[in-house]
């Protein structure tokens, strides 16, 4: 992975993009009719250069397209990340019951098509995207779950993206759909000598909040006198936080306090709710000296663990660095995840755990940027299937074909991959944050996925995309097509190709093809008469080139 990005810096330096040429290909191309898309991408003199405009979106996006890259450039990063602030939340549907004609077999299905909907589609991509982010670091899945549950769930990350670390865990924690995954739901009081359910408590800390070991500022290990890593918690406070989290079962059906423990009548709508006679009032002795007293609601308890955790100095680090692996590289400085680490525990004005100011310091990073102007510089991530089929789909402006307007189509093309939105196979994710590429010491979660296998199954969809054989969704890859009209401007099959190259260049991979690269598909494509074919024979090199497969 080093090696490749040496060889794009050394490559791409002398043979930046020709954007002045591209743009004037693109006017001509607009007074002949067509390419709206296209026409909203010539712009010669903006404050920011399209590769730096390429990469923000595909660090904050399910996929840059043509538009969205030229708005980037008039207004800058600062402005895009708060117009996208701004945006409300594109919400999940809740799943009708009985299920809508679109899902009436599998509820799931409903699921899907609302991800892949909001995904490909909605205008708060930034939002999806750090929701999409959250959902693999606090992770349900419709394996053991009711796909009823999930709407909700997704709602709510997506709604608390922007919003404060310590709001999150806590709906996270009263979640149904979490409640059922990880046992919360219907855990009473235990009788004397037994103890409480401990799944949820022991994975709201080894996950989702402060890890197992206790970490420096930065993310690294905190080291006693032996060098050996320190715990975080003991069993014994396991068992505190569990018998703390008793007590809480299904809403009612008006999403307030039911009558019994536990309640019979799934609420997959609403928080879950807490009955007070099911719920352990012992003193509990949690982290960091911190004790519950005695005869305390579940309420009370609840906001005790949250807290205990929420202002535990592992939670900064611990978290951030997930976010960014995430969001823009697999292997962060310990510099990069300080700096962000410091902002969770500060955002300037007083206030930890700003989700805001966190999402901010992860994409102006001098890290998360350097990129932009210097294409050698280390970093990214191994493209996960949904970022990869998404991304494509984005940029070669789909059209949505299906005659019930579903959208679950696109699992199937990333099923084989091995992912599926909200169906990770354990908690763990579909690939473990730890993760380190065999025989290297390059930390690359999404590389735990990567074999001989998946390597020949993304060959095989990028060959269906580019042919138009997809379920649901129409690519369009004509000589009438935005490409094609590029493929075939000026009737010089030489300089057309290069042209079309250029232009998939900008879209794929940010301005940084290597030159050798880009002169080698086009002299290939140039010898092809057949507009349609020139576009689909140049864009599948692109897409499933080691180059593209890299977001970096």
């Amino acid at each position: 992975m080093q090696t490749s990005r040496l060889a794009i810096g050394q490559e791409s330096s002398s043979h930046r993009f020709r954007w002045n040429l591209i743009a004037a290909l693109v006017l001509f191309v607009v007074s002949c009719g067509g390419g709206t898309q296209i026409a909203q991408a010539a712009i010669l003199n903006d404050p920011l250069p399209p590769v730096a405009a390429a990469r923000l979106l595909d660090q904050t996006t399910f996929g840059p397209t043509l538009s969205a890259i030229q708005h980037v450039q008039q207004v800058g990063i600062t402005a895009y990340l708060n117009e996208q602030f701004d945006i409300p939340t594109t919400r999940m549907p809740a799943i009708p019951n009985p299920p809508v004609p679109m899902c009436p077999d599998a509820t799931y299905r409903c699921v899907q098509s609302y991800f892949w909907q909001n995904a490909l589609t909605a205008n708060d991509q930034l939002r999806q995207r750090v929701g999409f982010a959250l959902s693999e670091i606090f992770v349900v899945s419709t394996n053991m779950v009711n796909a009823r549950a999930i709407p909700s769930y997704q709602n709510m990350l997506a709604d608390d993206a922007f919003g404060n670390f310590r709001q999150l865990i806590r709906d996270v924690a009263v979640s149904n759909a979490m409640g059922t995954y990880l046992n919360m739901l219907n855990s009473g009081a235990p009788p004397p000598n037994e103890i409480a359910n401990e799944n949820f408590a022991r994975e709201f800390m080894q996950l989702f909040t402060t890890g197992l070991f206790l970490l420096n500022p930065d993310g690294s290990l905190q080291l006693d006198a032996q060098g050996n890593p320190q715990r975080v918690y003991t069993e014994a406070q396991v068992q505190a936080y569990a018998r703390a989290l008793t007590g809480w079962t299904y809403a009612s059906a008006t999403g307030g306090v039911p009558t019994s423990f536990p309640n019979g009548i799934p609420n997959f709508d609403q928080p879950m709710q807490p009955i007070e006679v099911s719920h352990d009032m012992s003193p509990k002795s949690l982290l960091s000296g911190t004790t519950l007293p005695a005869g305390q609601t579940a309420n009370q308890d609840l906001d005790g663990v949250v807290d205990s955790l929420f202002n535990h100095p592992n939670v900064g680090p611990f978290f951030c660095r997930q976010l960014i692996q995430h969001l823009v590289t697999g292997n962060p400085s310990a510099a990069y995840v300080g700096r962000v680490a410091s902002v969770f525990a500060n955002n300037g004005s007083g206030v930890r755990g700003d989700m805001k100011a966190v999402v901010s310091a992860i994409f102006t990073d001098p890290e998360a940027r350097a990129a932009d102007t210097n294409p050698a510089a280390d970093g990214g991530h191994l493209r996960e299937p949904i970022l990869y089929f998404a991304g494509i789909l984005r940029a070669l402006e789909f059209t949505n074909v299906d005659p019930q307007g579903r959208y679950d189509a696109a699992s199937s093309y990333t099923s084989p991959l091995g992912q599926v939105p909200y169906a990770a196979p354990s908690v763990f994710n579909f690939f473990p944050p730890s993760y380190v590429i065999p025989n290297t010491t390059i930390n690359a979660p999404e590389f735990a996925q990567e074999n001989t296998a998946a390597v020949t199954l993304r060959l095989n969809l990028a060959d269906s995309i580019v042919r138009n054989h997809l379920t649901s969704f129409s690519i369009d890859m004509s000589q009438s097509s935005s490409l094609g009209k590029i493929a075939s401007a000026t009737g010089d099959a030489a300089t057309d190709s290069a042209n079309l190259v250029e232009a998939l260049n900008l879209l794929f991979m940010h301005d940084q093809m290597p030159s050798t690269m880009q002169s080698t598909i086009a002299d290939h494509v140039a010898q092809t008469a057949d507009i349609g074919q020139r576009v689909r024979i140049a864009t599948w090199l692109v897409i499933s080139s080691s180059f593209y497969k890299i977001e970096h």
